[in-house]
């Protein structure tokens, strides 16, 4: 069971801005363009975030490439967190950061005020569809002035604590990690516990066949790389309207992102795959991370950074030995790849998200927690 009270938004609240000077402890820092904080308390235990960016304006400079944004949510029976990765411009994934979470406390049917209403996957889904019909309309309204909306969209990966249940909730290649002590052997083992939406994977590619049988060229290979109709690698996103809706694939939208051939039903899905298992003792964190964190580190690489090192700042040093796998693969040393310019990194490396949740199995058992209220966003 989950209470309204879980879902109220408190201050302090921080979107840093990548060009800012460096904030207080409890907000976070910004060190040129990295953003962290290096720990803080939710409701089941301690977390540590960081936000790395490497994008810049495109080549046209009509749109601005979107970092990922992130929460951490936590209240008297839970804790929320999300990382939703932008595609194609910042509009989509400010959208379902503002959004998404208010979906879940308000949505018809799962006010969580009352003792017989408690969290769900329908819940869940209900409230991930929400948000990308409201995404939808948005882009609807603007058409006319603002056309390349219809071509942004955002991989969106949720967790929530509540009641001793863990709720993963995944559309687009973000991933999450569990670390699980097995007594046995005494060792922290990697657990993957989402399921990535990229056509890079045979078993999506499968999907997006079954789901489009008439279309030969659902997925296309392209210079070595799966796409979907050979534009975008994931399957599942809230937003790119131009991939789900056909009124969308015309003009005034760029060539670029228009499809030659009409379609008859969304290309692209909305729809969480979501996971809900009940936590045990054993269970010891949780490492949610946009895509760029896994392109340079295994799941066990990253479950034995967090086990060995200190809890403060786990997350920033994350993105830091990832980005020193970055310059190894690129034969250039970790300090000349921090003195490259925003933009010309996105060749080394992809803007990446890092949330690690520790989890104390006394507090998750609890049913009540007094702490205070936090809401902390990280955002590029």
């Amino acid at each position: 069971m989950i209470s309204a009270t879980l879902m109220k938004i408190m201050s302090p609240c921080f979107k840093p801005s990548v060009q800012g000077d460096k904030a207080g402890d409890a907000n976070g820092r910004v060190d040129g363009l990295l953003w962290y904080k290096d720990s803080g308390r939710h409701v089941n235990g301690d977390f540590s975030m960081a936000v790395v960016q490497a994008n810049n304006l495109l080549e046209d400079q009509s749109q601005l490439e979107s970092g990922p944004m992130s929460t951490v949510e936590s209240g008297p029976q839970g804790t929320f967190v999300g990382i939703y990765d932008g595609h194609g411009g910042p509009e989509a994934s400010r959208f379902v950061n503002e959004h998404l979470f208010k979906h879940i406390r308000t949505i018809h049917g799962a006010e969580f005020t009352s003792e017989n209403q408690g969290m769900s996957a329908d819940v869940i889904s209900k409230a991930f569809l929400a948000t990308e019909e409201e995404f939808l309309s948005l882009v609807k309204k603007q058409w006319l002035i603002k056309p390349l909306l219809a071509s942004v969209g955002s991989c969106c990966l949720v967790g929530i604590i509540c009641s001793g249940l863990l709720y993963i909730a995944n559309a687009g290649d973000s991933r999450v990690v569990l670390g699980r002590l097995e007594k046995a052997v005494k060792q922290v083992k990697a657990v993957q516990l989402s399921i990535e939406h990229n056509a890079s994977f045979e078993s999506v590619r499968e999907e997006l066949h079954l789901l489009h049988p008439d279309d030969p060229q659902i997925v296309v290979l392209k210079h070595k790389v799966w796409r979907v109709k050979g534009l975008i690698q994931v399957s599942r996103s809230i937003g790119d309207a131009y991939l789900k809706r056909a009124e969308f694939n015309r003009e005034p939208l760029l060539s670029k992102f228009r499809l030659p051939e009409p379609f008859h039903k969304p290309i692209l899905k909305a729809e969480p795959t979501i996971l809900v298992q009940k936590l045990f003792p054993e269970d010891k964190f949780l490492i949610f991370a946009s895509d760029g964190l896994w392109e340079h580190l295994s799941n066990q690489e990253a479950v034995d950074i967090v086990h060995s090192c200190p809890r403060n700042g786990i997350a920033k040093k994350l993105i830091k030995t990832a980005l020193r796998e970055a310059a190894k693969k690129r034969e250039m040393r970790y300090s000349d790849l921090k003195k490259i310019d925003r933009g010309v990194r996105r060749h080394f490396h992809d803007d990446i998200t890092v949330i690690v949740l520790f989890l104390d199995s006394h507090l998750i058992s609890r049913s009540f927690w007094r702490g205070p209220f936090i809401s902390i966003k990280g955002a590029g």
